[in-house]
């Protein structure tokens, strides 16, 4: 069995711990946790006949205080990065982690989270999402409360790391 350490980043409040408890656990609370530090759980899925023991963490969210710690990154073999539709300010947070991850580890696969898509008058525009895309991100349109595209997003991710 494999075992492939992924990290969750993204600015506070948008949705990590919501994406992650709806894929391990299939649940959704609109009761608002703030993780300190990290949280770590894990979920063994099957890709391409190999099974993978997924160890996900949860890192706290990032704001102009505290940055993540890059020390939570060695040993990631992938990470999802979060991006809160209905804030703008959360893209520019994710920018910047984006180039901070690939200076510490390297080009590892990701993808870059657009949560939150089931509430109305985004922040974020469709172009600028398309725009992210068409400079190279993978990017997905994500509801931690619906469900949408959550298992995918977990699954994509972990079909980039087999296949590397």
């Amino acid at each position: 069995m494999l075992q492939k350490k992924i990290c969750l980043l993204g600015a506070f409040g948008v949705g990590k711990t919501s994406l992650t408890r709806r894929f391990v656990h299939s649940i959704f609370s609109d009761e608002y946790l703030t993780t300190v530090g990290v949280k770590i759980d894990k979920k063994t899925v099957t890709v391409d006949g190999n099974e993978i023991n997924m160890l996900i963490w949860d890192i706290a969210g990032e704001d102009e205080v505290s940055a993540v710690r890059t020390s939570y990154l060695r040993g990631s073999a992938g990470y999802l990065l979060v991006v809160d539709v209905m804030r703008s300010r959360t893209l520019e947070v994710a920018r910047d982690i984006h180039s901070r991850v690939k200076n510490e580890v390297g080009d590892i696969p990701f993808l870059c989270l657009f949560n939150k898509t089931d509430l109305e008058d985004w922040e974020i525009s469709e172009p600028r999402m398309e725009e992210l895309a068409s400079q190279g991100w993978p990017v997905l349109r994500t509801s931690a409360k619906t469900g949408d595209n959550v298992e995918e997003a977990f699954m994509d991710l972990a079909t980039e790391m087999v296949a590397r």
